[in-house]
């Protein structure tokens, strides 16, 4: 029997679908002057966080939320850019490494203020600090959810 959801669920979904893609929307739209979208400067973060500024590509694709194949073209488009340098690994030949360039931590610092500034403007700062923390905790509740590949 499908659990429907009641008006003020209804409401609030709905509200939280609109959110996130004005959030998304803003974030592009912010980035587009540094020649980046969202997914890209995600890449961009995530190689500048890790150690010697590289990563697996399989790993790189689980901390950004793309799936191998997605990864591999944007990967791709920042490699034509000389952001990002793609190398096998030397222990098993078939990993292949993702590591940020000079040129891509170049970018990142010149892009991280403004997205720094939309993410303030949008989100952060729109917010109470206690419903900023009530997000928090609703997401890392969303994120502890176990679902089986049938259900999801």
């Amino acid at each position: 029997m499908t659990r429907w959801l009641d008006t003020d669920q209804q409401r609030i979904w709905r509200a939280w679908l609109l959110g996130v893609a004005r959030i998304d929307a803003v974030l592009v739209d912010w980035l587009r002057p540094h020649n980046l979208d969202l997914a890209e400067y995600e890449i961009l973060v995530s190689l500048s966080e890790s150690e010697g500024r590289q990563m697996r590509m399989s790993d790189l694709a689980l901390g950004v939320h793309q799936s191998r194949s997605r990864l591999t073209h944007t990967v791709s488009r920042l490699e034509s850019q000389g952001l990002v340098a793609r190398q096998r690994t030397c222990t098993d030949g078939r990993g292949v490494f993702a590591t940020l360039t000079d040129e891509g931590m170049a970018k990142l610092v010149e892009a991280a203020p403004r997205h720094v500034e939309s993410v303030r403007k949008i989100f952060v700062d729109a917010v109470s600090p206690k419903d900023f923390e009530a997000i928090g905790r609703a997401m890392d509740a969303v994120l502890a959810v176990e679902l089986d590949t049938e259900e999801s």
